[in-house]
Parts: structure tokens; C-alpha cells; sequence
């Protein structure tokens, strides 16, 4: 295989689209340094590991040799992204934005190699386009345009408002890749009109079109909905490591291989070799522990994953649990499920008042994590639940 090809197939990995991939290939095999763009509003600095999933793509470019750009939309920030979004989002001020920049900053550099990594912030050129410039800018695009966009035409048949500004942020977007002369920018799979305005513009300001690569946007621990820290079903990247290890040995072995094409750094090669294993008949949790111990040692270090490896043993290995325990699943239609109902229903419990009475004494634990307060329980998710000393069951809630 060609050293070409070779990075054709480690970039498309776990991508949703690249457009165009002849010219990307042709790019490729034309051996020039590519300049690769990824936007980023600093309006919700705390990352967890759906957002590495873009970072992830960032790093391989660098690994191929490749100019990576870190681009803080300060200056777009101040309008609010409003994709997916049903209102208006109310802009940030200067301040907000700054403050929130550098937090980004900060954590991006526990994915992106920071001696080969270029930050920039888009205030750099945006801030110096005179009010006649904006005009000209937004001449470009028609109203009409702009409503092919889900969100803005479900927003205008709802008769829900949209500000005028609002308009303008994919048209800012796109002249990022103008101002910088990008030759790729990456972005999630609901950014796909944002990203194509940067190849028109860049063709209407006589450019080349930078190849367009589109990711996807990865699913929580429960498997179904976007990993979210307000769903609950997130992997935060500054969370412990004893809790990281524990949450990505949580994940079903479905969603493990996911993760897997998305979040790992191992090669194309070794994951097909893991694969194969595994469908010979190897035990995927042992996949799941050499996962585990790659994601906690790239946010923390790897002393810090063969110990939280350890625990884990500790905890579910070394006689604080059977040899074998009951599987069990409960088909909730996709709901989430409280935590008692759930005792109930996998036979830990004779009720759900004795279930919350053992959750207030401490007597409850999920993956060896002692629980004290009621919660709701994902569907999707498969976990380990203990109840006392000598009450365990394996659950899948469906």
C-alpha cells in the first residue's frame, strides 16, 4: 500500500463524509503540507470526550506532518452558532468569550501536539472588515440560501424568530477558510452547511476549495442520544481516572468498537487484528481494557491507567464479586429507568421502597461505585448492580 493511501484510509476512518475525496486523495499524493482548519466558539469549555472526537482527527493530520489550526471564533462567538438551535442564542461578551478561550486552550492540549499546533483567533481579520466590507460579504448569499438550512427553515415555518445576525455566522464561518486559506476544515456532521459555505467562498474569492471532512457526533455511554454532560452520559477528559477506567469498561461492547474507530490512536491494522480476535471467539473485554487504559493514560499518564486498571481488578475480580453473575435485561423502550424500579425489576429488591431505603444506607453500587442518592438510569446502558454483600445481577436496560 502507498504512503498515500495509507493516510487516505487512516483520515477516513470513523468519518461521516470528506468532499470531495478525489481531490483530497489527489491532495495526498500531491505531497503538499495541507493546512488543516477546525473552529471552535468558546462558549462551553469542558470537554469531554465526544468533542476529542474531532481532536482526534486534528492529531492524525499532525502525525502525518501536516499544519493542524486551532481557531478560536472569538469574534463569531460574540453572535452564538445557532446550529440546531430553536431560539436565538444570546451573544458573549469580550470578556466571556476570552475567559472561556483560554480554558479551551488549556484542555485542547491534552489531545493536539502543542509544539505543532497554531492557534488563531478569527477577531484577527474579522474585527478589521469595515461595515461596507460585512455588506459586501453577506452579498454573497440569498435568504433563500440560508433557509436550506434545517434548523433556520423549521424555525421560520414554526414562526419562531430569527435575528438577522444569525444569518451572518455561516457566512463568517466560511471566510475563516478564505482569511486563512485553508486547504481542509474539519467539523461535526451538523456543521455540513457551515463547511460548504467555506468551499463557495473560497471558489468566489478565486481560491481553491478546501476539501470538506465532516464527523460524527458521538453517541453517550447509553448508546442512543449525544454524548452530553447534562444527559448524564458523558466521559469527561478531567475526570479521575479510576472513574474514567470505570465508564469505558461500562460501555456495551456494540458501542465499544465505536469508540474505538472514533476516539483511539491505535492503527487501522491493530483494530482490524483486534476485531478479528474477537469474532474467533476472544474475550471483547479484553479489548475494552486495553481501550480503557489508552484513554485513561492520554488525559492522565499511564502510571495513572495501570492503576485505576488495578482497582478495577480489585474491585471486580478479586473476590468482591462472584464468579458468576445473573444477566439480566429489561426492555424500557428506550426510556430511561429510576434506579429503584430498576432493582426492582432485575429481582434485587422485593420493592422499590426497600430499594431506596438500601440506596439512603449506602448498599447499593453500580461497577463497584457505592451510590447514595436515587438516580435515572440510561437505556442502552449495561452495568454491573449490587445490593448489599451478596446480591448482584448484570443488567441491560433496553
Amino acid at each position: 500500500m502507498s504512503d498515500f493511501q495509507a493516510a487516505f484510509d487512516l483520515i477516513k476512518r470513523g468519518t461521516d463524509e470528506i468532499l470531495v475525496e478525489d481531490e483530497f486523495l489527489d491532495a495526498l499524493k500531491s505531497g503538499k503540507t495541507l493546512r488543516v482548519k477546525a473552529g471552535f466558539d468558546p462558549t462551553a469549555p469542558d470537554l469531554h470526550l465526544g468533542h476529542t472526537v474531532l481532536l482526534n482527527k486534528m492529531r492524525q493530520f499532525q502525525d502525518l506532518g501536516h499544519e493542524v489550526v486551532f481557531l478560536i471564533g472569538d469574534f463569531t462567538g460574540m453572535i452564538g452558532d445557532p446550529t440546531g438551535k430553536n431560539v436565538t442564542r444570546q451573544p458573549l461578551t469580550h470578556e466571556q468569550v476570552q475567559a472561556n478561550a483560554d480554558t479551551y486552550a488549556k484542555q485542547v492540549f491534552k489531545v493536539l501536539d502543542e509544539s505543532k499546533t497554531k492557534v488563531m483567533f478569527n477577531s484577527q481579520w474579522m474585527r478589521e472588515k469595515s461595515a461596507a466590507d460585512m455588506i459586501e460579504l453577506a452579498s454573497t448569499h440569498t435568504v433563500a440560501r440560508m433557509l436550506e438550512r434545517d434548523d433556520f427553515a423549521k424555525r421560520f415555518s414554526a414562526n419562531q424568530p430569527i435575528a438577522i445576525h444569525e444569518f451572518l455566522y455561516p457566512i463568517l464561518q466560511g471566510y475563516d477558510s478564505v482569511a486563512m486559506h485553508a486547504d481542509v476544515e474539519l467539523g461535526g456532521t451538523d456543521q455540513k452547511f457551515n463547511l460548504l459555505m467555506g468551499r463557495y467562498l473560497q471558489k468566489h474569492y478565486g481560491q481553491p476549495s478546501q476539501t470538506v471532512i465532516t464527523m460524527p457526533l458521538i453517541e453517550g455511554l447509553d448508546g442512543v442520544k449525544k454524548m452530553s454532560k447534562s444527559l448524564g452520559n458523558y466521559i469527561g477528559i478531567d475526570e479521575p481516572a479510576d472513574e474514567m477506567f470505570g465508564k469505558v469498561m461500562s460501555a456495551s461492547d456494540e458501542l465499544m468498537w465505536r469508540y474505538i474507530d472514533l476516539l483511539s490512536f491505535e492503527s487501522n491494522d491493530t483494530i482490524a487484528k483486534w476485531k478479528a480476535e474477537v469474532a474467533a471467539g476472544a474475550n471483547p473485554r479484553d479489548v475494552k481494557v486495553m481501550f480503557a487504559k489508552e484513554i485513561v493514560a492520554r488525559f492522565h499518564d499511564k502510571a495513572a491507567a495501570e492503576k485505576a486498571y488495578e482497582n478495577f481488578v480489585a474491585r471486580f475480580k478479586q473476590g468482591q464479586m462472584p464468579d458468576e453473575i445473573e444477566e439480566v435485561a429489561i426492555d424500557n423502550q428506550g426510556e430511561a429507568l429510576g434506579l429503584a424500579q430498576l432493582l426492582k425489576q432485575a429481582g434485587l429488591v422485593s420493592s422499590t421502597s426497600d430499594a431506596n431505603r438500601m440506596i439512603k444506607q449506602g448498599a447499593v453500587r453500580i461497577d463497584g461505585e457505592r451510590l447514595s442518592e436515587p438516580r435515572e438510569i440510561n437505556a442502552g446502558t449495561e452495568a454491573v448492580y449490587q445490593v448489599g454483600k451478596r446480591r448482584f445481577a448484570k443488567v441491560k436496560l433496553n
